[in-house]
């Protein structure tokens, strides 16, 4: 999977990787020419007192030096700039399939672990390809040339090496092979860190008001301790790494001096091949250890590989459709009435179904509802009826299991999404700022749209003043989340932003609980006005929201119950009618 993931997105740098290759081989090569010329100048300079041999080789060797660290720069230089490259694709990719996920992949993953993965597992293998080519690439090099050049200095010495290697390397894969288990389990546990974290400082409100403060304390130190432990264990592993690895160097080192004093004083081998054999033993032993502190990154490298690949992989359930089809023209005039806004289009839901993954029951059953240009539909319900998930069809957060959903007669789901997407102002049941301005924020409508065209929006959303009283005005400052403004103004913003893009469908998910009634009733005095022939769905609770609609849809359990005004439902419609009761007198709903 590490593989596959990094081939993917490494096409593009194929130059780059290519001249890393060449500098580090030019590189390894003055590394491995260095201590050849050292032995020169001990067996014939410094041995037969020539002092000319001594400088004249002493000359190369700083030639030589210079260009290995020229060629070193060069290439930690490219292979810096190709491995952060590398970050930036894989990050974005991961950006552009999250965005394309529906409801139901986002729940599956959750956004504490797409979070991760879309920062400290991508930097997992950003840093491992980093190392590779600042690292890696140079240590087969080294490996090989170096036990090229030690059998060049003496044959029957270097079949110690037919030992030390082999066993360095059964040391490494010992430790290598618990490794991978326990990185995986770090990862998993970061993911329950940034969850736990994430929960307590969205809800700090709730914990405080109800003095939790202590069990989230233990809840988080539960989590953190879990993460400590495994990366402790883990941590123990790779401490005991360069140890071992060091044990064998050191040993290796001892063995050949050992077996190289006999040979020196038999006079089979000189002392400057000595020195040259050992530089190079040196060198192989490195280029061991270079390897190993890779495959010490290897195994949690892997692991988030898979994790990213995941995201990768994962197609979202709502598809954009290959030959898209368009909607049939409709035009932006003026009405008789003196109503401004978007002609409306026609919203049908036919015989739709939506079963979650493994319910054992469907959330919504057989739903068939109509909602015209020109008329207010409602949808009531009680608490868990399916209405939230009814009207985010309609915008394809999800598609149904069943049925159809159709616009001006088009499926939904054969249109294309960035029509859909101008053709719907939503307005969810809990309204989400961006950090940012409230005129950026209310952009999102709209991008193009006009100071005078926000300012229209805000005074109909009833968010005129509060936003005037600002010393910034439209360029005030929005915290993520609009955590600097009160509930009711950040449904007002959110239902201002609806109203910038001049949808010709608006959906309003209970986006008027948090107004009081006064405010309420103005703003959907005003709305009245806006939203001209556009065709309006309100999902509400509040009975007094809802009671003036052209047509109100009661669910109960999945279901329609009911469908008609407020007196026709009122008469005859017994779920609509304990809806009413449990909130208005029987006089007030007369």
């Amino acid at each position: 999977m590490l593989v596959r993931l990094i081939r993917a997105h490494l096409g593009p740098y194929t130059r780059p990787i290519a001249l890393v290759v060449l500098l580090q081989l030019v590189q390894t090569l003055a590394t491995l020419y260095l201590p050849a010329l050292n032995a020169d100048i001990i067996d014939d300079g410094v041995v037969k007192g020539d002092t000319g041999y001594i400088l004249r080789v002493g000359g190369v060797m700083v030639a030589v030096t210079l260009l290995q660290i020229c060629c070193a720069i060069g290439a930690v230089y490219f292979g810096s700039r190709t491995a952060m490259a590398l970050g930036r694709d894989i990050r974005a990719a991961v950006f552009d399939r999250v965005q394309s996920f529906s409801s139901r992949e986002l729940g599956r993953f959750g956004a504490p672990s797409l979070i991760t993965r879309g920062t400290n597992d991508i930097q997992q293998v950003q840093m491992l390809c980093l190392m590779a080519f600042t690292i890696m690439a140079s240590a087969p090099i080294m490996c090989v040339g170096g036990v090229l050049m030690a059998l060049d200095q003496d044959v029957p010495l270097s079949g110690l090496l037919l030992v030390i290697v082999p066993v360095l390397g059964v040391v490494v894969a010992l430790i290598l092979r618990r490794m991978r288990p326990l990185f995986r389990g770090v990862q998993e546990r970061i993911d329950t860190v940034n969850r736990v974290l994430r929960e307590q400082i969205t809800g700090i409100r709730v914990i405080r008001a109800f003095v939790r403060d202590r069990h989230e304390r233990e809840r988080f130190d539960e989590a953190n301790h879990a993460l400590m432990d495994v990366s402790l264990r883990a941590g123990r592993l790779m401490a005991l790494m360069f140890p071992s690895v060091m044990l064998v160097v050191n040993v290796a080192g001892a063995a050949v001096v050992w077996f190289a004093g006999h040979r020196i004083d038999s006079g089979d081998m000189r002392i400057g091949a000595l020195t040259a054999f050992l530089a190079y033993l040196m060198q192989i032993l490195m280029a061991v250890m270079m390897a190993t502190f890779m495959f010490m990154m290897v195994p949690r490298a892997e692991v988030c590989a898979e994790r990213v690949q995941e995201v990768l992989d994962t197609e979202t359930s709502v598809r954009p459709p290959a030959d898209p089809v368009p909607l049939p023209a409709a035009a932006t005039a003026a009405t008789a009435a003196g109503r401004r806004g978007t002609t409306g289009r026609l919203l049908e839901l036919d015989g739709v179904e939506f079963r979650y993954p493994g319910a054992e029951e469907p959330v919504l059953r057989d739903i068939s509802l109509l909602a015209r240009p020109g008329e207010t539909t409602a949808v009531i319900g009680s608490t868990g009826s399916g209405k939230s998930t009814l009207l985010g069809l309609v915008p394809r957060l999800f598609d149904p299991t069943a049925g159809s959903v159709r616009v001006d007669g088009v499926d939904v789901r054969r249109l294309d999404p960035a029509e859909l997407a101008r053709t719907i102002g939503l307005v969810p049941q809990k309204p989400y700022l961006f950090s940012g301005t409230v005129a950026s924020n209310l952009r999102y409508g709209r991008p193009d749209a006009t100071d005078e065209e926000l300012w229209r929006a805000l005074e109909t959303a009833q968010a005129r003043d509060f936003v005037a009283e600002l010393a910034e005005g439209l360029e005030a400052p929005i915290a993520q989340g609009g955590g600097n403004v009160s509930g009711g103004q950040r449904q007002r913003l959110a239902i201002a932003r609806a109203l910038v893009g001049r949808p010709a469908i608006y959906l309003f998910d209970d986006s008027f609980s948090a107004l009081d009634y006064a405010t309420d009733a103005r703003l959907r005095a005003a709305l009245a006005d806006e939203t001209g022939e556009a065709t309006v769905v309100i999902v509400a609770q509040r009975v007094a929201t809802i009671r003036h609609a052209d047509r109100i849809v009661v669910l109960d359990e999945g279901r329609v119950v009911g469908t008609g005004t407020h007196p026709e439902l009122m008469a005859g419609n017994p779920t609509y009618r304990e809806i009413v009761l449990s909130q208005l007198s029987e006089e007030e709903a007369a």
